[in-house]
């Protein structure tokens, strides 16, 4: 099961589908204007921009169809989620085109306006939905046949694990678990012993070794201390994890679940924002990510200069941060700080502190030292709004306290989120925990308009220079 190439047949068939509707389009236009089809070949005239069409369209159709949301998901794709998100899309698509180059043509009735109206929403609907419906319809045929299955690891080996496993069995051909086998924990053995694969500390190999991209939780008799142990050493791996909801009421008072499936499982790697919103977040970030790189290029430049100024060392700090999946990533700021500051030894930094720089004092209180994070964010380490990323060494002590800060790694790290707008400089233990109950917060009601309020307050904290 190849998820990426799977997305490519959808990317691929929409493509197609927006170059044949744009052909036939563009016939009905001049046919239907001009009253003739090809008398003098008028249609490969550049005025009717034709070609330039030919590459816009397609490619506007795209950009609308990937903002949707529907490329997120490659497989397990419901029918009245496919038809309502391809039928949304098409109207966004016609309306647009239909305001930006119909409304141009000189015609003498409105009637033509609706029927070309009409026929581009009927055409690009028509064409985008049945090529969709044979990709998805081919993919359910290969997983009831069982052609087509997802590779699974049950964690547990207990009764708890035993269970789920007979019904995974049972479901196999609807949903396409394929149980390759059980993760040892610390249950009693009630599975086939030959089936377990490995203890939860090698499970790395496991799933590089048999291509596992769905993990079920179902240890027996387990405490949260023991289940944010085994979620934390899952998450690090890009996999879909599902636990009971029962044992996962602690870990969250929402409990988001599929109204699709018939398993009784949810997912814990589900974020609560939207197919949509995501692609809309992600899309806005690097819009504004190239934005601030390339036009506010005069105020790095000057930035550069006074740090350079300001005291010996690199103009550009780098940090070990963990982000995604609890990967580590370097993070970019202006160095605040003079030179060694810190000696190799992690330290949480005070708003007097002693280690900072008197430019570096301005740059923190105006968040200016964070500017070339828009460099992490266009490179995907990094969103404009999310927790904050820590350093590795504060992780662990921060995990003592509250061992749930493995709910983070489901998401990007941010520039800026409701923990350092109501926290601010963590100085203590006890503020970084403080901190990460807002990013839990965030975290289970994340939306585009909970981004925009965190965008509003940021900026606010900015332009009064609170920013320490």
């Amino acid at each position: 099961m190849n998820r990426e190439k799977q997305m490519l047949r959808y990317v691929v068939a929409d493509l197609v589908m927006a170059i044949v509707v744009w052909i036939i389009f563009f016939v009905f236009r001049r046919y239907a204007n001009d009253s003739r089809l090809f008398p003098d070949v008028v249609i490969w005239n550049p005025n009717y921009s034709f070609w330039t069409m030919l590459v816009i369209y397609p490619s506007y159709c795209l950009l609308i169809h990937y903002l949707s949301g529907y490329y997120l998901r490659s497989f397990r794709k419901q029918f009245i989620v496919e038809f309502v998100t391809t039928f949304t899309t098409s109207l966004l698509i016609a309306l647009t085109i239909f305001f930006v180059l119909v409304l141009g043509d000189e015609v003498v009735s409105y009637h033509y306006y609706y029927v070309s109206f009409s026929v581009l929403f009927v055409l690009q609907f028509g064409f985008t939905y049945l090529a969709r419906f044979m990709i998805t319809q081919h993919v359910t045929k290969k997983i009831k046949t069982g052609q087509l299955s997802f590779n699974t690891l049950i964690i547990g080996t207990g009764s708890n694990a035993l269970t789920l496993f007979g019904q995974l069995q049972l479901s196999q051909y609807k949903e396409g678990n394929k149980v390759i086998g059980f993760v040892e924990v610390s249950d009693e053995t009630m599975v086939d012993k030959e089936k377990v694969l490995c203890p939860l500390h090698e499970i790395a190999s496991a799933i590089q070794q048999h291509h596992i991209v769905e993990l079920f939780i179902a240890v027996d008799h387990v405490d949260e201390d023991t289940l944010f142990s085994i979620i934390n050493a899952l998450l690090i791996y890009p996999v879909t994890i599902k636990i009971l909801p029962r044992t996962y009421e602690f870990l969250t008072a929402r409990v988001k679940i599929n109204q699709f499936s018939t398993s009784p499982y949810i997912e814990i790697t589900a974020l609560s924002m939207s197919d949509w919103q995501l692609c809309v977040k992600r899309f806005s970030d690097i819009l504004v990510s190239a934005f601030v790189l390339v036009f506010l290029s005069p105020v790095f430049l000057y930035l550069f200069i006074r740090v350079k100024r300001d005291a010996p060392g690199a103009v550009f700090y780098r940090q070990e941060r963990i982000g995604l999946h609890g990967k580590p990533f370097q993070i970019i700021k202006f160095r605040t700080m003079y030179h060694n500051a810190e000696n190799g030894v992690p330290q949480l930094t005070t708003a007097q502190d002693q280690r900072i720089t008197p430019f570096g004092m301005i740059m923190r209180r105006y968040r200016l030292d964070e500017l070339p994070q828009f460099y992490n964010i266009l490179k995907g380490e990094m969103s404009i709004v999310g927790p904050r990323p820590e350093r590795k060494y504060f992780i662990q002590q921060i995990m003592e306290i509250a061992p749930y800060y493995c709910l983070l790694y489901n998401v990007r790290p941010g520039l800026t989120s409701w923990g350092p707008i109501k926290v601010g400089y963590t100085d203590t233990r006890k503020k970084m925990v403080e901190r990460l109950q807002y990013d839990i917060l965030y975290l289970e009601n994340m939306s585009l308009l909970s981004d925009l309020q965190i965008l509003f307050f940021t900026l606010s904290i900015i332009i009064r220079g609170k920013g320490l």
